[in-house]
């Protein structure tokens, strides 16, 4: 591991330079655009002459050198913000309770009051630049308003486009970390700059207006319910009157204004096209290709090199574009592949080839070993799911049949009356010490207790026939109805029991049956318990599609690994002079078999092979929503290329069994 200065040389000299030229050029880009926003904003269809020469002599005034000024300022902004928050890994939150801890981490926080401010800024520019009735926050009232001429009132045009930059500039930042726009993808099609800037201006244009639209109708209806705290908060505040010849843009007339609409609608053009303008330079300069030397001839430089920086880890910018380098030099670069198969003098070892490849089957290994524990992870929680769904349902089933015996024994009001046998039908069902029988077992010391209640409640012998537990629902149903009889008897001829029979219907409709009672309370329980679940569900449960994004968030590399690999190989078998290659040919092909083997299996899970719905958000690199779809691609093309170029020389290697009958598939081409 390199010490921490050698790490940083690429983002000192790299990246940061990079990061530079980009904010340069968007700094450069300013003026024209704001250009087309003056002239949009003022436009006439009556007196398009007029509005024209209007807009050019704002242009050349002061005010807009100024405005200029703020704007630059915010496009350095922007751009310090996407060199701090860049990543080449998305962070794909897999729950929603992760998605709110990325929304509530202190850094986004941060991030959100950053870009708030910046709209604040922006949108106070625009108001400048439209001019007219947004020109200031405050203005001298109408005489026939107030009785002092020198009251102030506020300038409710104003404020609400002060609102909207602050508006806009937080839900670019919540969709910026719900869509990953910090996420910075590699195109597999290397183009020039300014090609590839000029292809993507038109989807840029077309995003922003979008997001512009869908963000000024969130924030109309925002308005229309909360922008009468925040104006009388600030007319109080500041000591501003209101102007009452004017209708106030917090109802349906003020906000049906057409004017005011548009005017909404392009400053947020405005401002989310120079943001993602921005973003858009960012990406394709840091993108852009390097190209790593294989050796050096000075030893403070080798760190500098491409088999040094493939085994460093940070920052992953530096790897990503080490092994983006190894893939295109394995397939274009003819003289650049004879330095890896070359030997080291003196010693005549191939250490740029072990290097390399040494580093490509440890990031191959890895996926590999990350599958298959996902997979075990998966099949474990399906098993104890099935267990537990069984138990589930064998203690559902149980459950309705104990509460069936109990509903079937409660339906007859008859025996409500016989307090002993009311007595004896909760003895059987419930257990002694149930609170359950607790509300209804008499008190056997009292003196108003009948001998025949006694020889009830009395404990059964072992020897009896009633001795244990009653299995049959049948000897239920016809127990308490013999022993009603025989209680009905014994209580006609009883004098005793006579004061409880008396007492026992005039309790029951002043207090409710305890079982009604607790069946109730039991079935609040399981409501609540039901309606926590259900949102604890739906936090914490895993997200399919996520899950899956995010197990080959990285694949990039591993894509880039294999064709570097693949072609290196195949390359080998005309381009290799001293065969160093051969020695390292089992374990790649038995590296790649395995991954390949790892990638079918994955596949065959649930949501693996459903593709990702494309979002509407045209500013998402929605590249790591594809890229299980292209490693399993990429691994099966690169053994067939190494099968079509070495044929039955292969059947010489000596790998496994199983390795080796896979690998006969694709040398017959039925893989």
């Amino acid at each position: 591991m390199f010490s921490t200065e050698e790490n940083c040389w690429f983002v000192r000299k790299v990246i940061c330079w990079r990061a530079v030229a980009s904010i340069a050029w968007a700094v450069l880009l300013l003026p024209p655009i704001t250009a087309v926003f003056v002239i949009l904003s003022r436009l006439s269809l009556l007196h398009p002459i007029q509005a024209i020469s209007e807009c050019l002599s704002l242009l050349m005034s002061a005010s807009a050198i100024f405005t200029l000024i703020l704007l630059c300022g915010v496009i350095l902004l922007v751009g310090f913000l996407n060199l701090e928050y860049y990543t080449v890994i998305p962070t794909i939150a897999c729950s929603k309770i992760a998605l709110l801890g990325q929304l509530f981490h202190p850094c986004q926080l941060i991030n959100f009051i950053v870009h708030i401010v910046m709209g604040i800024t922006m949108a106070w520019c625009c108001a400048i630049a439209i001019g007219g009735r947004y020109d200031t926050l405050v203005y001298p009232c109408p005489q026939n308003d107030v009785d002092s001429s020198s009251q102030m009132c506020l300038n409710e045009y104003h404020l609400i486009l002060l609102l909207a930059g602050a508006f806009f500039g937080f839900s670019h930042s919540v969709l910026g970390v719900i869509y990953n726009m910090n996420y910075v993808s590699f195109h597999s099609i290397q183009q020039y700059k300014y090609l590839r800037f000029k292809g993507s201006l038109p989807m840029v244009l077309k995003c922003s207006a979008t997001q512009a639209l869908y963000s000024v109708r969130n924030y109309i209806v925002l308005y229309f319910f909360l922008g009468y705290i925040l104006k009388s908060w600030l007319y109080k505040t500041l000591n501003l009157q209101l102007n009452s010849s004017i209708h106030p843009l917090d109802s349906i007339a003020g906000l049906l204004d057409l004017s005011l609409l548009y005017h909404l609608w392009i400053s947020a053009s405005f401002i989310f096209f120079t943001w993602n303008t921005t973003l858009l330079l960012f990406r394709i300069f840091v993108t852009e290709f390097y190209n790593f030397p294989l050796q050096s001839s000075f030893t403070e430089d080798a760190h500098q090199c491409l088999p040094k920086v493939l085994t460093d880890k940070q920052p992953m910018i530096l790897k990503f574009l080490a092994l983006q380098d190894l893939a295109l030099l394995s397939q274009h670069s003819p003289s650049r592949r004879r330095e890896v198969f070359s030997l080291s003098q003196p010693g005549g070892h191939p250490h740029n080839w072990n290097a390399i490849s040494k580093e490509c089957l440890s990031l191959l290994v890895d996926l590999t070993q990350r599958l298959a524990a996902y997979h075990d992870a998966v099949a474990t929680n399906g098993r104890s799911k099935s267990l537990s769904t069984e138990s589930e349902r064998k203690s559902s089933c149980e459950t309705s049949v104990a509460s069936g015996t109990e509903d079937l024994l409660n339906s007859r009001p008859m025996f409500q009356m016989k307090t002993p046998a009311s007595i004896f039908k909760r003895t059987v069902v419930g257990s002694p010490h149930s609170p359950l029988t607790s509300p209804f077992t008499p008190d056997l010391d009292s003196p108003f207790v009948s001998p025949a209640l006694r020889r009830l409640t009395a404990p059964v012998e072992q020897c009896s026939p009633w001795f244990g537990t009653v299995q049959s629902p049948h000897i239920m149903r016809r127990g308490p109805k013999l022993w009603s009889t025989s209680t009905d008897s014994q209580v006609d001829s009883s004098p005793q029991s006579s004061p409880t029979l008396v007492r026992s219907p005039k309790q029951e409709p002043t207090k409710p049956s305890f079982m009604n009672q607790f069946l109730q309370n039991r079935k609040e329980q399981v409501k609540h318990f039901f309606a926590k679940r259900v949102l604890k569900m739906y936090l914490f449960n895993k997200l399919p599609e996520a899950s899956n994004q995010a197990l080959f968030a990285d694949s990039q590399a591993h894509i880039w690994a294999l064709e570097g690999l693949s072609y290196l190989v195949q390359a080998s078998f005309s381009e290799d002079q001293f065969g160093v290659v051969q020695t390292t040919l089992p374990s790649i092909l038995s590296c790649m078999l395995a991954l390949q083997e790892a990638v079918d299996r994955h596949f065959k899970l649930p949501h693996a092979s459903s593709k990702p719905i494309k979002s509407s958000n045209s500013m998402e690199e929605s590249t790591h929503k594809t890229l299980r779809f292209a490693l399993r691609a990429t691994v099966k093309t690169a053994i067939y290329r190494i099968t079509t170029t070495f044929g039955d020389h292969l059947n010489a290697i000596q790998m496994s069994a199983e390795h080796l009958k896979r690998l006969q598939q694709f040398l017959e081409y039925k893989e």
